[in-house]
């Protein structure tokens, strides 16, 4: 994107000006407009911008001092000399003080505006480009293009072939990262080829980034930048069916510190509150929002939720079709959406079962502790204490979310936790046992067999693989 500024003292002049050209469709968009050169001077200390059109008869200060004044203050900054017939003289002027092309204001018409500014883009362009090759070659170790497009696959080991049928691509430098791909737009591209050349099926294959604000940055400084935060950054902002565009800073921005990890704080969404409360739900959103854990940890957690409470709080084919959706979640839209499924079969499975939010809750916390607590001598009695339920009503709500027994749910969770521990571990069998709440390991032995099918010395042997 060109950012411009028009310098006119005739104001009808600037307006028409301004009007009568359709700027986006070249990759240019307006940031602002002055009356004379001393204006047009403190308009740039205040909006960044790449072009300026100027006339050259002005009060105050004359478009040549303009032009002077801009190449030593903000030589990035390239000048368009807006003239009028009888000033063609001065063009000549103007071009030795560094303008790259000048518009005759009286011949400028609706007709002919799209060949003129097209004329003057691919001069900005060449320009641009003759300027970073410049910079490339005194400093090597640095980016010379402002900006650059990146590719970031959906989906890992896929074909790049695609991208070098790209113009985008073929005119620019081409850097193969770790994970990605990155353009340097040492020749710039104009809105409408943008548009054209990264919509439709492109994006359904690739995350693409317009990154600016990298030039002279260190190339092996960006590289790295890249490779770890902006895939995490396109997780959470990315917008589905368009680029995204970011600067640099973005990415190197220090994070806030916050009193606990984000992966810690997942842990503490297990309280399942938000599955059931609009309060908790909007504040489990507002934290993963604030926090950003990286993707595959949140992806993991959504993975324990199924496995963890299939069969309990979701039916177990609920279960199944949350996993089976999974594969096609890119980003944190896509698992906003998954989880607020979650969220609803939760729900569904409360109003089947008659159960109210609270005593629901108190369930989910009653299995979290046994869970928790699978190497202690805990009974029913103790479970229904520390979730403050009575004994009764709690067997009664127990048995009718988990299908089964008291009994029966926890042996059942202390034979996972054996098996985790057989496969993770190298402690012998009778520490196993008790870790697991078995106090007898031949007990232990005898019901892991007929619950899994086999000794859990041989369970161990073939790392954990189940009849």
């Amino acid at each position: 994107m060109i950012r411009a500024v028009v310098v006119d003292d005739e104001k009808l002049v600037r307006k028409g000006f301004i009007s009568l050209i359709d700027w986006a469709r070249f990759g240019i968009v307006m940031v602002g407009e002055a009356a004379d050169g001393k204006s047009a001077l403190e308009l740039l200390e205040r909006v960044e911008a790449d072009l300026m059109f100027t006339d050259i008869t002005m009060p105050v200060m004359s478009g040549f001092d303009l032009i002077k004044q801009v190449r030593q203050r903000f030589p990035r900054v390239k000048s368009v000399v807006l003239t009028c017939h009888h000033e063609f003289d001065f063009v000549q002027e103007a071009l030795r003080l560094g303008a790259i092309d000048y518009i005759v204001k009286t011949l400028l018409e609706m007709d002919n505006a799209d060949d003129v500014i097209l004329r003057i883009v691919e001069r900005f362009e060449w320009e641009a480009g003759n300027r970073a090759t410049f910079m490339a070659d005194v400093n090597p170790k640095r980016l010379a293009a402002p900006s650059a497009i990146v590719f970031v696959p959906q989906t890992q080991g896929m074909d790049n072939g695609p991208l070098f049928q790209l113009g985008v691509v073929r005119r620019n430098p081409l850097d193969q990262l770790d994970r990605m791909w990155m353009a340097q737009l040492v020749h710039p591209p104009t809105q409408d080829e943008l548009n054209r050349e990264l919509g439709g099926e492109h994006l359904s294959k690739w995350q693409i980034a317009i990154v600016s604000g990298l030039v002279n940055q260190s190339i092996d400084e960006v590289r790295s930048t890249l490779n770890d935060k902006l895939p995490k950054w396109l997780f959470y902002n990315a917008v589905k069916g368009e680029p995204s565009r970011l600067s640099y800073d973005e990415l190197t921005y220090r994070e806030l510190n916050t009193s606990k990890p984000a992966e810690d704080w997942l842990l503490v969404a297990y309280e399942m509150k938000w599955t059931l409360y609009a309060t908790g739900w909007d504040y489990f959103l507002g934290k993963i929002s604030e926090l950003m854990p990286a993707p595959e940890k949140l992806i993991a957690f959504a993975e324990s939720l199924c496995r963890d409470w299939s069969g309990m709080i979701v039916k177990a084919a609920d279960a199944d079709v949350l996993l089976s959706g999974m594969a096609r979640n890119r980003n944190w839209s896509d698992w906003r959406t998954w989880l607020k499924r979650f969220s609803d079969f939760v729900q569904l499975r409360m109003v089947e079962l008659s159960l109210s939010k609270e005593v629901m809750l108190c369930l989910i916390r009653a299995i979290r502790y046994m869970k928790e607590s699978t190497g202690d001598k805990i009974n029913q009695a103790d479970v229904a204490s520390y979730v403050n339920m009575s004994r009764s009503y709690f067997s009664q709500c127990f048995a009718k979310l988990a299908g089964e027994a008291f009994g029966v749910v926890l042996r059942n969770i202390r034979i996972d936790k054996a098996k985790s521990l057989l496969v993770e571990s190298k402690l012998p069998i009778y520490e196993i046992a008790s870790m697991a709440g078995f106090e007898d390991d031949k007990y232990f032995s005898k019901l892991f067999r007929e619950r899994v099918g086999k000794l859990p010395t041989e369970y161990r042997i073939e790392g954990g693989k189940s009849v």
